[in-house]
C-alpha cells in the first residue's frame, strides 16, 4: 500500500505534526510526502531526511504559497491515482483539507485515528474520548486524519527519500483566495509540541490574574501556556490558548492544570499527557480523577509560592 502524507509547513520549515503522521502512515505501507508551497526547497530537503519516507512529491508554485484546501485538494486527487491512502495530521489545516479530498474521491473519511490495527482497520475516539471505536472501511481509497499525540514522532534525520517535482495546474482559485493572516507570535513553545504546559481556568477570575499567576510559572519552567474553554470564553486569553476537544489536543510530558475543574471537553484534549498536576480548591473537581498529582488549595496562594521556590 502506498500512502501519501500531507506535509504541513510554512514554506520554511516542517511542522512537528508531520512527523507523527509519518509514523502512522508507515504502519500502512510505503510512505510518500506531498510538499505543496512556494519557494519551499528547504522544506522538501528536510522532508527527504525524515526516516521512513521513500519519496517526496514537491509542488512548488506561487498558487500554493498559501495552500488553500480548495487549491490543494484537486492536486491531491490527481496524485491519489497512484496512491492508496491520503493521511494528514488532525490539525486545523489537515481537518480543512481532508474532507474536500474525501468528497472528490467519493469515499468516507476516517477521522482522528489513535492506532492502525491493519490496512483497513483503525481505532478512533468517540464521546469526547470516553469510548474508543474500532472502524473498518471497504473504500478503495483511504482518507485519514491522525491524532498526533497518539503516535511517536518519526526521526527528522536519517532518511534519504527521492525528491520528485509535481507539475499540476492549481485549481480552486475562483472559489477561495488568500486575503491575509494574523499569526500570534510568542517566545514560548508552541502548545501542540511543548514538553511542559501550564494551563489556567475560569477560577483565575480575570485576565490580569491569569497573566500574573500563570505566566511567571510558565516562564520559570520554560513551558507553553494553555487555557480551558471557560477561561477563553470569559476573555482572559485569546482562543489560540484553548486546550480541549474544541481547541488543541496536547500530550506534553508535564501538564499543570490550575483552577481547571476538568470538563469532559477539556479532558479530551489533555488526558494523554505523561504527568498531570492539578491545583484546585474543590477536592471533588473531575480534574483530580485523571491527575497523577493533585493539590487541594487556593491557587492564589499556592501558585505564587510554587513559582518563588523554583530555581
Amino acid at each position: 500500500m502506498k500512502t501519501l502524507v500531507w506535509a504541513e509547513h510554512d514554506n520554511a520549515a516542517l511542522k512537528d505534526a508531520t512527523l507523527a503522521t509519518v509514523t502512522a502512515a508507515g504502519k500502512l505501507g510505503e510512505v510518500h510526502l506531498l510538499v505543496a508551497g512556494h519557494d519551499c526547497d528547504s522544506v522538501a530537503q528536510a522532508a527527504a531526511k525524515i526516516a521512513g519516507v521513500a519519496t517526496v512529491h514537491v509542488a512548488d508554485d506561487a498558487a500554493y504559497e498559501h495552500p488553500l484546501p480548495e487549491s490543494v485538494a484537486p492536486l491531491v486527487v490527481e496524485l491519489m491515482a497512484s496512491h492508496d491512502a491520503f493521511v494528514v495530521p488532525a490539525t486545523t489545516t489537515g481537518r480543512n483539507l481532508a474532507p474536500r479530498v474525501a468528497a472528490l474521491l467519493d469515499v468516507m473519511q476516517i477521522s482522528d485515528i489513535l492506532s492502525v490495527e491493519d490496512e483497513r482497520t483503525f481505532t478512533r475516539p468517540i464521546y469526547a474520548g470516553n469510548a474508543i471505536a474500532t472502524v473498518t472501511t471497504s473504500d478503495a481509497k483511504l482518507v485519514i486524519t491522525v491524532r498526533g499525540t497518539a503516535f511517536d514522532k518519526a526521526a527528522a534525520e536519517g532518511g534519504s527519500a527521492t525528491i520528485e517535482p509535481v507539475s499540476a495546474a492549481a485549481q480552486g482559485q475562483d472559489k477561495a483566495s488568500f486575503v491575509s493572516s494574523e499569526i500570534a507570535a510568542s517566545e514560548r513553545p508552541e502548545l501542540t509540541s511543548a514538553k511542559i504546559i501550564v494551563s489556567g481556568g475560569r477560577a483565575l477570575q480575570n485576565g490580569e490574574n491569569f497573566h500574573s499567576i500563570i505566566e511567571p510559572l510558565a516562564d520559570k519552567l520554560g513551558a507553553a501556556v494553555g487555557a480551558s474553554r471557560a477561561a477563553v470564553d470569559a476573555g482572559y486569553v485569546p482562543n489560540d490558548y484553548q486546550v480541549g476537544q474544541t481547541g488543541k489536543i496536547v500530550a506534553p510530558e508535564l501538564y499543570i492544570a490550575i483552577g481547571i475543574s476538568g470538563a469532559i471537553q477539556h479532558l479530551a484534549g489533555m488526558k494523554d499527557s505523561k504527568t498531570i498536576v492539578a491545583i484546585n480548591k474543590d477536592e471533588d473537581a473531575p480534574i483530580f480523577q485523571v491527575a497523577d498529582i493533585g493539590l487541594v488549595g487556593d491557587l492564589f496562594n499556592i501558585v505564587p509560592e510554587l513559582t518563588e521556590k523554583l530555581a
